[in-house]
C-alpha cells in the first residue's frame, strides 16, 4: 500500500520552476524532510518518488505550490508548510483561493493579502462586525492583519483615526516609574504595532498621523472614562487584561467605532489569582451579534518554518 511510487508534475516556465523550487531549493527540501521523498527537476517536468503516501501528499502540495506561481505570487517556505498543512486536513482548502483579495499596498509597494484562510476569515469578520477577537499563538499575523485593517479603515474613509493600546503588564500599569514621558513610557508596549504602522505608512507619515492625533497610541489604563468615535482601536496583548479592564475596553466604543481585540491565551503574564479579560470575554460574548472570535492556531504560522514546530512541541506538553 505505502511501496515505491513515482509522480510527475508538468511546469509551464522556468520562472515558474524557479519559484516553486525555492531560493537554493529550499522548497524541495521542506518537502522531502516532511513527506519523506525525492524530487528530480528534468527539463519542464518535476518528478516525485519514495513511498506511495508521500509521494501523493508532495504532489498535492506541489500543485498546491503551482497556483500561487500560476497567480504571480511569490512562493516562500510559509507557503510551503501551509500547503502541507492543508494536505493534511484534506478539506479542499486551496492556497490559490487567497490571491483574489489585496487589502493594500504598503508605502514601498508590498501588496498584502492573507496568506492563510485563518487570516481571510479574520479579515472578513473585522469587515463585517464591529468587535472583532483574534485569538491564537504568536506568528499567525493576528496583529499585524489588525493594523492592516485599521489602515484600510483610515484609507477608506470608515473611520477617522486609529487609536492603539496595549496593558503595560510588565510596569504594572504604574508607566510613572518608566523614565520619559507618557509616549516615551508606551512605546516598548506597542513595538510591534508600530512595526505595522511603519511599513504600511512609512515612520515619516505614521509620525505626521501621530502628531495630527489621527495616530494616538495610549495605554489601557488611560482609556478609562473616554467614549471613542469615527476610531479604529485596536487592543493588544489583550490576555493580559484584567476581567475589569476588558470590560472597560469594550464599554468605550463610539459611534462608528471598530474594536479588534488580539492575544495568545497560552501567555497570560497576569498574576495566577487573576482571570484573563480575554479568557472571561471568549465566553462571556460567544452569540452576540457584532462580536466575531476568530481563532488561529500552528499551522497560521508566518514566521520562521521553526516557530510552528516550536509552537507544536509545546502544545503537545499540554
Amino acid at each position: 500500500m505505502n511501496g515505491p511510487a513515482e509522480a510527475r508534475v508538468v511546469l509551464r516556465s522556468t520562472e515558474e520552476a524557479v519559484k516553486i523550487v525555492g531560493h537554493l531549493d529550499e522548497n524541495l527540501r521542506l518537502l522531502e524532510q516532511a513527506c519523506g521523498v525525492d524530487f528530480i527537476l528534468r527539463g519542464d517536468e518535476l518528478i516525485i518518488f519514495g513511498p506511495e503516501e508521500g509521494v501523493q501528499r508532495a504532489k498535492v502540495v506541489v500543485e498546491q505550490l503551482q497556483g500561487l506561481a500560476r497567480a504571480g505570487m511569490d512562493v516562500s517556505s510559509r507557503d510551503v508548510l501551509y500547503a502541507l498543512n492543508l494536505a493534511e486536513k484534506g478539506n479542499g482548502e486551496r492556497l490559490v483561493d487567497l490571491t483574489d483579495e489585496v487589502l493594500l499596498t504598503t508605502y514601498r509597494g508590498k501588496v498584502i493579502k492573507p496568506r492563510t484562510h485563518s487570516q481571510k476569515a479574520y479579515i472578513e469578520a473585522i469587515k463585517n462586525n464591529d468587535i472583532v477577537f483574534g485569538i491564537g499563538p504568536a506568528g499567525t499575523g493576528k496583529t499585524y492583519l489588525a493594523v492592516v485593517m485599521a489602515a484600510w479603515f483610515l484609507r477608506t474613509r470608515r473611520v477617522e483615526r486609529i487609536v492603539l493600546t496595549r496593558p503595560a503588564v510588565e510596569a504594572g500599569e504604574k508607566l510613572g516609574f518608566l523614565p520619559g514621558d507618557l509616549q516615551e513610557k508606551v512605546d516598548p508596549y506597542l513595538r510591534p504595532l508600530y512595526d505595522g504602522l511603519y511599513d504600511i505608512f512609512g515612520v515619516e507619515k505614521t509620525q505626521k498621523y501621530m502628531e495630527k492625533g489621527i495616530i494616538e497610541v495610549a495605554p489601557l489604563a488611560y482609556m478609562r472614562g473616554r467614549t471613542l468615535e469615527e476610531a479604529c482601536i485596536i487592543l493588544d496583548e489583550a490576555q493580559n487584561t484584567t476581567s475589569e479592564q476588558m470590560k472597560m475596553f469594550l464599554t468605550r466604543l463610539g459611534t462608528g467605532s471598530k474594536a479588534i481585540i488580539t492575544g495568545d491565551v497560552t501567555q497570560i503574564d497576569l498574576p495566577r489569582e487573576r482571570v484573563s479579560g480575554l479568557v472571561e470575554a471568549r465566553e462571556i460574548l460567544q452569540g452576540i451579534e457584532g462580536v466575531a472570535f476568530c481563532t488561529f492556531d500552528s499551522g497560521d504560522v508566518q514566521r520562521h518554518p521553526l516557530v510552528q514546530k516550536i509552537i507544536r512541541a509545546y502544545e503537545s506538553r499540554g
